[in-house]
């Protein structure tokens, strides 16, 4: 049961629904950025939720897309978030409807209830300086203002949108009226805003009670508001997460917050902060935020640096080596490899555009496809046979399942497996194996205190993954 709001406690609202394209091809639609340990060896979503837990914070509520609903309550789970709960969005409507949706949420439990919408996919070096923020920004709520935090520009960015600060408000400390919100500058108009100072960089986090956004909504964006309502009055329990309701979600408009309610409200205030923020939108901003050696490179995984500067370098696959190259990004993954140059980062999308007219997999799916019980990764794949391997958690179990066009063979390789093949009950440990014919009744457990690893060898006339009968399922998916 989530923990009540009270006037002490913030409600954390985290918006887990983008797909990160900018990030490929690590981030990508099956598996997005914000679930990546990108910044150190915590999750992006993890760092989120756990700068907003503890003492002062009520339980959080995560908005997200349905088909991320397991990695998330795992994430969460891992990190020691309490009671969370979890919105699943059954389609993409942007950020309007999510926090509208989140709104009502909480509102049910208290009205004024004051609400933190961030971001799952930012980085926050300094948590204390945010904090500190944070506590003139609820103040400035309280007090039934619309409020958001500006950052201030470290360069002329022109990947941000930017807020001109108007002056202090009366009786709120830290606090100022918000003039405006300026889109995306180009280069020039960056570096005047920059030397004419007043402007801070949009960070897309909010802060308001719960009855002054719904009021808003009601005035600015009714549209937006009712498809919500209807979203959360036709919601439903599924396991530990919430449905909203798909028709009445799918009618809401695709708008942000910024256009829906923050450039048109009378309410708006800015808390200017110097948190070492980063939206974290392309490689070339993960880079600036990363730790460099003496010639300005960053390496992560099996990099190998010689002869060059200012590079930025991750392999989660093979060796990767630059030699004697300069200001270039190089990212290598299990089935892809990007090289840019750190000017072009931010149009990696490109290449995600491409991919997806090319109709190649690579552009939103990674080699391993997670479960709600673990993951599976392809090893091998040929004609009339595949071969994979299959990680699943302690104490989960796959569903209970048959297939018309292929048989497997299992080989366990680390801890233990149960196996259910038609009537029989099998007990495999390490090296042993089991043959499941096609047709067979099948489900594989672990009940093992660590994770069951096996090789999968498939053959048959057909190996796509829907070729799955799930007679029973423990995550509501058959």
């Amino acid at each position: 049961m989530a923990s009540q709001a009270t006037e002490e406690t913030l409600v954390p609202v985290i918006l887990c629904g983008g797909s990160g394209t900018r990030l490929w091809p690590v981030s990508r639609k099956s598996f997005p950025k914000q679930f990546w340990p990108l910044i150190s060896e915590t999750s992006l979503l993890a760092e989120t939720a756990l700068r907003a837990a503890g003492p002062g914070f009520a339980a959080p509520i995560i908005v997200a897309n349905q088909d991320h609903r397991f990695v998330v309550a795992e994430q969460l789970r891992d990190a020691g978030i309490q009671s969370p709960r979890v919105l699943l969005e059954p389609v993409g409507r942007n950020s309007a409807p999510a926090i509208a949706a989140a709104a009502l949420l909480a509102a049910e439990t208290d009205p004024q209830a004051v609400l933190w919408i961030m971001a799952a996919d930012a980085a926050v070096q300094d948590v204390p300086a945010l904090h500190a923020a944070l506590a003139s920004a609820t103040a400035a709520a309280r007090a039934g203002y619309f409020v958001t935090f500006g950052m201030q520009p470290t360069a002329p960015e022109t990947g941000y949108g930017y807020i001109a600060q108007g002056t202090a408000l009366e009786g709120l400390s830290g606090v100022h009226k918000l003039e405006r919100f300026i889109e995306k500058p180009d280069a020039a108009r960056a570096t005047a805003m920059l030397e004419e100072g007043g402007h801070l960089w949009n960070s897309g986090m909010f802060v308001f009670r719960a009855d002054v956004l719904i009021e808003e909504m009601r005035a600015l964006a009714p549209d937006v508001l009712e498809a919500a309502e209807k979203a959360i009055a036709g919601r439903k329990t599924d396991l530990d997460f919430i449905r909203l309701d798909e028709a009445a979600f799918a009618a809401a408009p695709d708008i942000s917050i910024d256009y829906a309610i923050a450039e048109k409200t009378k309410k708006a205030a800015v808390v200017p902060a110097s948190l070492g923020w980063s939206d974290v939108g392309s490689w070339s901003a993960l880079a600036d935020i990363a730790p460099r050696d003496s010639a300005g490179n960053f390496a992560l995984g099996d990099v190998v640096l010689e002869g060059s500067v200012n590079c930025y370098a991750r392999s989660d696959g093979m060796l990767t080596a630059l030699l004697g190259v300069e200001d270039l990004v190089v990212v290598t993954t299990q089935d892809a490899v990007l090289v840019a140059h750190k000017r072009e980062a931010q149009n990696v999308k490109k290449i995600v555009d491409k991919l997806k007219v090319l109709k190649r997999p690579e552009a939103e799916s990674h080699n391993r496809t997670y479960r709600p019980w673990g993951f599976y990764e392809s090893l091998i794949q040929g004609d009339r046979f595949q071969v994979k391997r299959i990680v699943v958690w302690p104490g989960r179990q796959l569903s209970l399942q048959k297939h018309f066009h292929r048989a497997e063979h299992w080989v366990v390789v680390a801890g233990s497996a149960l196996v259910t093949r038609d009537e029989e009950h099998i007990l495999l440990r390490e090296n042993e194996s089991v043959y499941l014919p096609l047709g067979c009744v099948h489900r594989l457990d672990n009940p093992g205190k660590i994770p069951l690893t096996l090789i999968e060898v498939q053959s048959g006339a057909y190996l796509g993954e829907d070729d799955i009968v799930r007679l029973e399922d423990n995550y509501g998916r058959n």
